[in-house]
């Protein structure tokens, strides 16, 4: 690849689009994309696991006080890169970028960041309560990628993930009704409110909306004031849902790709068994968000960032 991901992301997209049009792309990855697209369309399933992708011979140990300067500096192949942004444009789910954090890049780390230490963010070193990604804001991604680029086999540690479907599954259809009202709201995440003092908490919004959509971060999404009494006995009710509806998790290994709605699901971290923390905290995933599809991103056209399709400045 000619283009730079971080540097020139448009030409980097168009590199890889060139691809599709070359014939060039592995009939194999072809045939699994559409089957993760035909599963989105019909319902059947909203969370898809890749074995043995593709990444980049040689990955640094990125400096934990700044990981995303070091990953500028010594990262210097982007396979892995290349890798997520052709998954995106063969599921047609274009990316999301988000011009206020991490300088606007479409690809993302997920690793522990030392002054995030013991915080409920995804940049600790901790578990995460299911939740979705910038549930207080209001642009959200409609589907989160995850490609494994450093997974310790010692360590283990699980995504787990519960569809819309099957959390209103367990919900009666008074609480379903009184949760899609707004009488809510999320504080924002530790790492929006370092980057902007005046993000405190949403606006008032529900937790349920569209057919089975769900905003919602547990141990932090709670009743607005001044809400009916019925706006806490559904939050409690939603709590024991969640509790109860089926889910499923799965282990990201070096080389795995894992993919979920952001949306129309929940997602947590849990670990299993952590043996050395240290070497723990080195586990690196990247990571981009994406829109359900291009009408879906063509609807935020008018919140573009920096003249770059994708880049809102939410």
């Amino acid at each position: 690849m000619r283009a730079h991901p971080y540097q020139d992301p448009l030409a980097f997209s168009r590199e890889i689009a060139a691809l599709v049009d070359r014939s060039a792309v592995p009939p194999a990855l072809l045939a699994v994309t559409r089957q993760v697209r035909a599963d989105r369309e019909s319902g059947r399933s909203y969370a898809h696991a890749l074995r043995n992708c593709p990444l980049d011979e040689d990955l640094p140990l990125l400096d934990q006080d700044d990981p995303l300067a070091d990953k500028y500096a010594r990262k210097t192949t982007f396979v892995a890169e290349a890798f997520l942004q052709l998954f995106g444009h063969l599921v047609g789910t274009p990316l999301l970028a988000y011009g206020t954090r991490f300088n606007g890049d479409f690809f993302i780390d997920v690793i522990a960041i030392n002054r995030y230490r013991g915080k409920q963010t995804g940049y600790s070193d901790g578990e995460l309560a299911f939740h979705n990604d910038r549930t207080a804001h209001q642009v959200r991604a409609d589907f989160i990628t995850l490609l494994g680029m450093r997974c310790p086999d010692t360590e283990v540690t699980y995504t787990g993930f519960v569809s819309g479907p099957n959390l209103l599954s367990m919900l009666g259809e008074r609480d379903r009704h009184t949760l899609r009202q707004p009488y809510f709201h999320t504080p924002f995440d530790v790492l929006s409110r370092d980057q902007n003092t005046a993000l405190t908490v949403s606006d008032n919004h529900p937790i349920l909306y569209d057919e089975h959509s769900v905003r919602y971060v547990d141990t932090h999404t709670t009743v607005s004031p001044d809400t009916p009494p019925e706006a806490k006995d559904a939050l409690i009710a939603l709590k024991n849902a969640l509790v109860r509806a089926e889910k499923v998790r799965h282990r990201i290994r070096t080389g795995d790709l894992l993919t979920f709605a952001n949306q129309e699901g929940l997602h947590n971290r849990e670990h299993l068994e952590i043996n050395d923390p240290d070497l723990a905290r080195t586990r690196w995933l990247l990571k981009t968000y994406g829109f359900r599809d291009r009408a879906s991103a063509d609807r935020y056209a008018d919140r573009w960032v920096g003249g770059v399709p994708g880049r809102v400045g939410d």
